[in-house]
């Protein structure tokens, strides 16, 4: 299952341009998944229709969808938008089942409006976490229009008008009710899956790469949720997480352009100025 933010190109140094073209945002994607596939359904579909955790390149192939999806999505033409939401609901019309067998137990579809508005909230609450971590400030009344922009994938997946929060209050009483409601539990399925999120198969010479990138995805974790996977927490990890941030927050001002911008995003913004 694979959502991204908008459903045509995002108005011209909109707050979703600034957001989305960092680099850096993808820190926030790991936490993000986590919280996907704490939705049984979302991790059912995951493990039965995706490479994700069995094909050796598949947490990457996810993840340049997701990036390669939201990008077009924001940065590129109107056709480039369109052709990408057209590739998701391909995607999507693969994605269905049923638990406990084929005559019994609650079935799933990607295109499921519950679904589409669990794994969008969690990607815009996740994108907007990671922004003010790592990068800076994001004022209220921003934050409300990232969720308006960000909600304008509505109508090119099949989500019912007005169900995608327009508000960072609206997204954070839905995620709030979603956790409490009971709809929300962390299974095996998403404890086998989560291992591909936090610590995938890899050489040892980039395994202090995947710790620092583990940091952002548990320790944003709600706390229930991350105890319900059972990620360890401590005051070290926490602190760990401060100073990664703050030196993230320190460097990216002398970044330059190249390395600290997506280049489609360069592209955009040069289009802009003309």
């Amino acid at each position: 299952m694979n959502r991204v933010l908008a459903a045509e190109p995002i108005a011209a140094r909109g707050i979703a341009w600034r957001i989305h073209r960092e680099r850096v945002l993808l820190a926030g994607w790991g936490r993000a998944i986590l919280l996907q596939i704490a939705h049984p359904k979302v991790a059912r579909g995951v493990a039965e229709h995706s490479g994700f955790a069995t094909d050796r390149w598949g947490r990457l192939r996810r993840l340049h969808r997701t990036l390669s999806a939201m990008l077009a999505l924001t940065f590129g033409s109107e056709a480039e938008a369109a052709a990408s939401a057209a590739r998701i609901n391909a995607i999507h019309d693969r994605v269905h089942g049923r638990f406990d067998g084929p005559d019994r137990g609650p079935t799933y579809s990607a295109h499921d409006p519950d679904l589409l508005a669990w794994v969008h909230a969690t990607l815009v609450e996740s994108f907007l976490l990671t922004y003010r971590l790592f990068v800076g400030p994001v004022a209220t009344e921003e934050a409300d229009r990232y969720c308006v922009e960000a909600s304008g994938i509505e109508s090119a997946l099949g989500v019912p008008p007005g169900r995608l929060p327009r508000t960072e209050r609206e997204l954070h009483h839905y995620l709030d009710a979603m956790l409490a409601g009971g709809s929300i539990e962390v299974t095996d399925t998403a404890r086998w899956l989560s291992r591909e999120v936090i610590s995938p198969p890899a050489p040892a010479l980039v395994r202090p790469a995947l710790w620092l990138a583990a940091l952002p995805a548990i320790g944003l974790l709600p706390p229930a949720i991350r105890t319900a996977y059972g990620f360890p927490w401590n005051d070290r990890r926490a602190r760990a997480l401060r100073v990664l941030a703050a030196v993230t927050r320190g460097g990216l001002p002398l970044a330059p352009p190249v390395l600290r911008y997506w280049a489609v995003a360069r592209r955009a913004e040069r289009r802009a100025r003309r």
